[in-house]
């Protein structure tokens, strides 16, 4: 008879009787006192709360949606929720009713984990997790098979989709987080948002392999960085908005970051500049960046020496394989842009499902797309280039923003930026830069940004465009809300776009003429 694989909760069992006093979670909240949760303490809880979910309907094979911010809370129910065999769903706290509403439809979990109001499916609201103290906290007679995971995510047509795992294996995930440098038995410091899949996933295999998990509520990068040099953190999971908050802190190159053995990046494109200054604070071995997707369909990684050689790269694959295709197909060769697609080795095709309706390009030996952009060079790294639904085609020519934005991102006077296509009449669309700058009070001069692009790529994927704005709308994932950027100048037009010598742009004609 074949072995069965240690679930996530036979996991916790073991380290509930390794070591039962070692804290498994230290919580930050946003305000009060650190709570400190230990590893007796995760497992009897857990128990309670799994006999509670089942009293609640809550079985092998259905859902259960967790939708509150990062708190002990949120790993103990995900962790009764698999002790039932449940599959979970984390979803942002706050969401609109609408979207919201439309990915419980997709999910129809059992039950709802969460505050909201008008909610069609069974709810179970934090304050009545206190219910579960009447319940026995003994080990549960029977521990299904892990189920795996759900994440809810946007799509190009605007509508949510769900992407299901059910081989997603947080006991199975050391293997590859080992190649991004955890390693057993660190301090792990999660600050992004557990609703995303990257830190979901660092957050239950980093408790799988018997790390301590510093948890905050919400991310505060001061906060952070003192939670850093208290619990002597060996370990972070940092998208690059957060990499950047901390290195813009007053005074951070001053601070104690000696315990830092590895951070690893991923969720959205890390500025050149960006990397270069948390390896000049950390070391570049201990600076790692995966690229990948929610479907689990491949990844690359890349340590910061490795980067050094291969500067703007996101590595090479790691248990799969890649392809680089043009829209016929056509394999294409080191240096030129195509298609990413990618088939990971010693599977018999995706371990993922949709719920909602979305679909992938495949080719007919197995590999698949999320329509990522990129290329390789000749040594096999991938760069890259852009995602398809972002192409600004101007005048006839491709235009890749993610291209535009790194030859901006290095300007001194800029915080963040977006590079986006409006609709123009001469044009099609037109290249467009929406800048943040470093000092809200004195933004650079359009005409110094024109410059400053034009030295480094060619003159028609220089921005024709500019506007300044206080702050860019970016997702807790760090990921630029394009959409939102692209849908709110719909026109082409608004009073702040400025041309690139810094003049206000001309209002468009209210017709073409004849």
């Amino acid at each position: 008879m074949e072995e069965r694989e240690i679930t996530f909760g036979q996991r916790v069992a073991a380290l509930a009787a390794e070591h039962p006093e070692k804290p498994a979670i230290i919580f930050l909240p946003r305000e009060g006192a650190e709570r400190i949760v230990t590893w007796r303490e995760l497992d009897r809880e857990t128990n309670r709360i799994a006999r509670l979910l089942a009293e609640r309907g809550v079985g092998a094979g259905s859902t259960v949606v967790v939708g509150v911010w990062n708190s002990p809370e949120h790993l103990m129910v995900t962790a009764a929720a698999w002790k039932r065999g449940a599959l979970m769903l984390p979803l942002r706290a706050i969401l609109p009713a609408r979207e919201r509403d439309g990915i419980l439809d997709l999910a129809r979990p059992a039950l709802v984990f969460a505050d909201w109001e008008e909610v069609p499916y069974p709810v179970l609201r934090p304050a009545e997790l206190s219910l579960a103290t009447a319940y026995d906290d003994a080990p549960l007679p029977d521990d299904p098979p892990h189920p795996g995971k759900a994440i809810a995510s946007g799509g190009s047509t605007g509508r949510s989709k769900i992407v299901v795992d059910r081989t997603a294996h947080p006991v199975r995930y050391g293997t590859r987080a080992s190649r991004l440098g955890a390693a057993h038995g660190q301090v792990q410091l999660l600050c992004a948002p557990l609703y995303h899949n990257s830190p979901f996933l660092s957050a239950y295999g980093g408790l799988a392999d018997d790390h301590t998990l510093v948890l905050m509520e919400r991310f505060d990068a001061a906060r952070a960085v003192a939670a850093i040099e208290r619990h002597r953190v060996n370990y972070a999971y940092m998208p690059p908005i957060i990499m950047r908050r901390i290195i813009m802190l007053p005074g951070v190159r001053e601070r104690d970051f000696s315990s830092i053995e590895a951070i690893q990046s991923s969720a959205a494109p890390c500025p050149p500049w960006l990397k270069r200054a948390w390896i000049d604070l950390i070391g570049a071995e201990k600076v790692h960046e995966v690229y990948g997707s929610t479907e689990g369909i491949g990844a690359t990684m890349i340590r910061g020496d490795e980067w050094l050689r291969h500067p703007g790269s996101v590595g090479r694959p790691v248990s799969c394989d890649l392809r680089i295709l043009d829209e016929q197909g056509n394999d294409l060769p080191p240096g030129e842009v195509g298609e990413i697609y990618t088939r990971p080795l010693a599977t018999d095709g995706p371990t993922f499902t949709y719920v909602g309706g979305a679909h992938m390009n495949a080719t007919p030996d197995g590999f698949y797309s999320v329509g990522d952009l990129g290329w390789v060079d000749a040594a096999g790294y991938l760069f890259i280039a852009d995602r398809r639904v972002d192409l600004i085609i101007s005048g006839g020519a491709n235009v890749y923003p993610a291209e535009v934005e790194a030859a901006l991102h290095d300007h001194p006077a800029l915080a963040d930026l977006a590079v986006i296509g409006v609709p123009d009449e001469e044009w099609g669309r037109r290249v467009h830069a929406i800048i943040q700058p470093a000092d809200p009070a004195n933004p650079p001069p359009v005409a110094d940004l024109d410059a400053w692009a034009r030295a480094r790529i060619t003159s028609y994927k220089v921005p024709k465009t500019y506007e300044i704005v206080e702050e860019l709308p970016r997702n807790e994932a760090g990921k630029i809300r394009r959409s939102a950027l692209v849908a709110e100048r719909a026109s082409g037009w608004n009073p702040a776009m400025l041309t690139a010598r810094g003049e206000p742009l001309a209002a468009p004609s209210a017709a073409p003429t004849p």
